[in-house]
C-alpha cells in the first residue's frame, strides 16, 4: 500500500474527528496518511487544536484567525494568539488558516486586511510559515505577501485559481494546496493549471471535513480521501505516482519542518 501522505489542512478539531480521534486517525493510517496539520480558525479552538497535536504524535498544528470570522473578531483575539507564539511549543508549525475573503456577506475587507497584515507580521517576527485562505481575492492577497516578505513563506490552500495567479504566488516563495476541487474533471481551469506548475510547489490537503473529493459529495471530507486527490493529480501529471507522492511529502516536510 502507498504510504508517506502529509495532510497539509484539515479541521480535526471540528465533528466527525470530534470525540473520535483515536478511530479517525487509525483510518487515515490505515490508507498511507503519515501526518495531519490541524488548522484553527478562531481564538476559541486555539486550546482544542494544541490540546488534539500534543495527544497525538501525527497531529501537528496551525493556528489563526479565519477571514470568515472578521465579524466576531475582537483584537484580544490576537493577544491569544500571539500568546501561543510566545510559548513556541513544537507541535506549532505554522501560522493558519489565515487571509482574505471576498465571498462572504458583508465582508467588511478593509478589516480582514488589516487582521491578516497583523498575523503576517507574527509569522515573520516568530519565522513561521502561513497557511492561507483566499476567495475572489488572490490578486489582492499577492500584494500583501510581496510587501511583507516572510522569511518562512507559506501555502495557499485549496487552491483554485488561474495559472498566472498560481505562478504569482510560487514566484513569491509560496507553495500551492491541492485539494478535492481538481478530483471533479468538470474544474478543469483547475485541473489545467496543477498539470503545468512545478511539483517542488505542490502541497496535498483535505481542509476536511470540507471540500468532499468526487464521489463523496454530501459526506464530511476526512484524511483518508487525500489518497483521491493523489490519484487525481496522478492523472493529469507527467511524473510517477511515486515520485509525486515523494516531492509532495518532501514539500511539506521542508516547509512545516515536520
Amino acid at each position: 500500500m502507498t504510504t508517506g501522505f502529509v495532510d497539509t489542512h484539515c479541521h480535526f478539531d471540528f465533528p466527525p474527528f470530534f470525540g473520535d480521534e483515536e478511530q479517525s486517525l487509525a483510518r487515515a493510517f490505515d490508507a498511507g496518511v503519515e501526518k495531519i496539520i490541524a488548522v484553527g480558525v478562531t481564538a476559541g479552538r486555539f486550546d482544542g487544536v494544541m490540546a488534539l497535536a500534543e495527544r497525538f504524535e501525527s497531529i501537528h498544528a496551525a493556528l489563526g484567525i479565519h477571514p470568515m470570522a472578521i465579524s466576531e473578531f475582537k483584537e484580544e483575539h490576537l493577544i491569544q494568539l500571539e500568546a501561543w507564539l510566545e510559548k513556541r511549543p513544537g507541535k506549532l508549525v505554522a501560522i493558519g488558516e489565515i487571509g482574505l475573503d471576498l465571498f462572504i456577506d458583508d465582508p467588511q475587507f478593509e478589516k480582514q486586511e488589516a487582521l491578516l497584515d497583523a498575523q503576517l507580521k507574527l509569522a515573520r517576527r516568530f519565522e513561521l510559515p502561513v497557511i492561507l485562505h483566499s476567495r475572489r481575492t488572490h490578486d489582492k492577497l499577492a500584494m500583501h505577501l510581496r510587501r511583507l516578505n516572510l522569511p518562512k513563506t507559506g501555502v495557499v490552500h485549496g487552491f483554485a485559481g488561474s495559472l498566472q495567479q498560481a505562478r504569482a504566488f510560487i514566484e513569491a516563495g509560496y507553495y500551492i494546496g491541492v485539494g478535492g476541487t481538481m478530483t471533479y474533471e468538470r474544474a478543469t481551469k483547475t485541473r489545467r493549471t496543477l498539470a503545468r506548475l512545478p511539483l517542488s510547489t505542490l502541497l496535498l490537503e483535505t481542509d476536511s471535513p470540507d471540500m468532499p473529493v468526487q464521489g463523496f459529495q454530501g459526506e464530511p471530507n476526512r484524511p483518508e480521501r487525500i489518497r483521491h486527490v493523489w490519484q487525481s493529480l496522478c492523472e493529469i501529471r507527467e511524473e510517477s505516482p511515486q515520485e509525486i507522492l515523494e516531492t509532495i511529502r518532501d514539500n511539506s516536510r521542508r516547509l512545516f519542518g515536520i
